[in-house]
């Protein structure tokens, strides 16, 4: 591919708006200037692409669509793309950048520190999360592509034109797809579907070059690179320090495994509470020459040796002011690039400030969002005050309005709520005093579970049912409660045959029954010993209740029952029957009783003697 001569292009206009002033670099692709916007008056970045590009329609298709894109993208981290437009040449306008690009630095031997490797990072990644949370995904992030300002504020550059190129089936001059080689993700390898994550892959391999000087897996063609890429997750240079974590998960083979962008900023701003606070970038700004491979070349004027070969131009026929004013244009530009480069090693080496806006009586978000706009790195602390709301911004370090460097801490105290309340202990209270005693200090009664206790007696709390460890709760929280209901159930024991008093006793009393004794009579059951309990065996009552032993007093006493008038025989027969004991008769056997003795009607104890009498007698 024929190199153009970029300082042809010094003087034209493109679009009717757009002077070259001077050219910045070259690459495969594209030509990038310094330009004047005559319109608006204020210096330019304007990217005149690769001449064979006019001619493919699709690509000017994509191109147009890409750029519209870009140019609605409004973030501090993303390069601002002011117009587009065809002038025999497809061509991009964006904001001039006087700091230089990543590339430019390391190419000038520059390695950076930690610090300095982490904020490349994070405010790459910062603009990354913005453009994915547009739906655009980057394709070709790479030093090349991350610009500074005069200030050291980092910007990325291209978005939108990589799939531009890549769609049109434009190729780097290794014969490799524009992308998709020294920065390329294990799917850009694979040949899958690039999505959000091949950035933050591409992104990783930057910052692990930036700081250790090495580009993991690179090869000397696009071919072994890739292949190597596509079967080995990265490992970070061990120079990455605190770094390391978080680029290692970000380098991980499958897109899926690896953090968002968000995810991303959020790791470097871990990383960054370990380090110091990182140095000015060494800018080498952007009309220095910028040797590279794949990225995009920075031209320069030469200072010693003999002006380079001019382009085609139109002759001219005297040696007069005509001949003489390029030299006088480019004395006077590179007098002014020399002042320029002064100016902005002196603003480089100021720190970039802000002032931190007002946050108290915010929220946590406030802060976070702030920080993460001018960024610094926020220390979130949390107290409990009363009166406060949990989530409360109640005081910032700095203060409003004071002046805060990037990659400073910004310090926030955040409410965590009112004051914990002790939660009182209320074991063996009733649930009534339970009740009283935790709206006493704020708190309130939440679910009530209840369970049999052999130690507690029913109504009463059992236990305050907290998490393990904890004493204290949020003011109006309700509490749970397990609440007795008292000991379980017994069970009323069998009767066993000739069961004593003694041995009845102890059967209730190992039951948790309370023994009551009575007596009754009982022509079964001998004296002295058990006849029932009551209430019946089997039956289920409270624990502690009584049960009543009856105990046999022998049988009843009897009356003695009239006879006169029978046969021995039958007297006999009837008072046997009522219990008595017929021991002897006085008169004639055969004749009729005429009485007994005792004498009927007479109540005498079960089994008492009784004589007849007879008419005999």
């Amino acid at each position: 591919m024929a190199i153009h001569d970029s300082d042809a292009d010094v003087g034209r206009v493109l679009g009717g708006r757009y002077r070259i002033i001077a050219p910045i670099g070259v690459g495969a692709s594209a030509r990038v200037h310094l330009a004047d916007d005559i319109t608006l008056r204020r210096r330019v970045a304007v990217k005149v692409l690769h001449e064979a590009l006019a001619a493919d329609d699709a690509f000017l298709r994509r191109f147009r669509a890409e750029a519209q894109s870009a140019a609605s993208l409004n973030h501090p981290h993303v390069l601002g793309v002011y117009d587009w437009g065809y002038d025999d040449v497809p061509f991009l306008v964006s904001e001039y950048l006087a700091g230089g690009s990543l590339q430019a630095m390391l190419d000038a031997g520059h390695r950076l520190t930690t610090s300095q490797g982490l904020l490349v990072g994070l405010e790459t990644a910062r603009g990354l999360e913005y453009a994915h949370g547009e739906g655009l995904v980057h394709r070709d992030i790479k030093p090349a592509n991350l610009l500074f300002g005069d200030a050291g504020r980092l910007r990325i550059a291209d978005f939108g034109l990589a799939r531009a190129l890549a769609e049109a089936g434009w190729t780097e001059p290794d014969g490799s797809m524009v992308g998709t080689a020294r920065y390329a993700a294990p799917e850009q390898a694979r040949g899958e579907r690039v999505g959000p994550a091949a950035d933050v892959y591409a992104l990783a391999l930057v910052v692990n070059e930036a700081v250790s000087g090495e580009l993991p897996f690179a090869a000397d063609t696009a071919i072994a690179t890739l292949m190597a890429r596509a079967e080995t997750p990265l490992e970070p240079h061990p120079s990455l320090g605190p770094l390391g974590a978080t680029v290692r998960q970000a380098g991980a083979l499958e897109p899926d495994d690896r953090p968002t962008a968000a995810e991303f900023v959020r790791g470097f701003m871990e990383a960054a509470e370990d380090l110091p606070r990182p140095e000015p970038f060494p800018l080498v700004g952007a009309l220095v020459d910028e040797p590279g491979g794949d990225h995009t070349q920075l031209v320069a004027t030469p200072r010693t040796g003999p002006a380079p070969t001019p382009g085609p131009a139109v002759p001219l026929e005297d040696d007069g002011p005509t001949r003489r004013w390029p030299w006088l244009v480019l004395a006077v530009l590179a007098l002014a690039a020399a002042g320029i480069g002064g100016v902005l090693a002196f603003q480089s080496s100021r720190p970039v400030t802000h002032p931190v806006p007002e946050l108290v009586g915010g929220t946590v978000d406030d802060a976070t969002n702030a920080a993460r706009e001018f960024g610094w790195i926020p220390n979130i602390a949390e107290i409990r005050q009363d009166g406060t709301v949990a989530g409360q911004i109640l005081s910032v370090d700095p203060p409003a309005g004071t002046e805060l460097e990037e990659g400073e801490m910004l310090r926030v105290v955040v409410s965590k709520g009112e004051s914990l309340v002790t939660v009182p202990d209320l074991v063996d209270q009733s649930l009534d005093e339970a009740e009283a005693r935790l709206f006493a200090v704020g708190l309130s009664v939440g679910d009530i579970s209840r369970m049999e206790s052999e130690t507690v007696e029913a109504g009463r709390i059992l236990e305050v049912l907290l998490d393990p460890g904890q004493t204290q709760v949020e003011p109006g929280t309700p509490v749970d409660l397990l609440v007795s209901e008292g000991p379980i159930q017994r069970q009323v024991p069998a009767v066993p045959d000739s069961l004593d008093l003694a041995e009845a006793r102890q059967l209730l009393t190992d039951r948790r029954l309370v023994p009551v004794e009575t007596a009754a009579n009982s022509d079964e059951v001998p004296e002295g010993s058990v006849i029932e309990f009551s209430p019946s065996p089997g039956a289920f009552v409270d624990a502690d209740s009584e049960v009543t032993i009856v105990v046999s007093s022998g049988p009843a006493p009897r009356v003695v029952p009239n006879t006169v008038g029978l046969t021995v025989e039958e007297a006999t027969l009837a008072l046997e029957a009522e219990g008595f004991d017929v021991t002897f008769t006085i008169g004639s056997p055969l004749l009729p009783v005429l009485g007994t003795n005792p004498p009927a009607g007479e109540t005498h104890p079960y089994g008492s003697e009784v004589t007849i009498i007879t008419r005999g007698a």
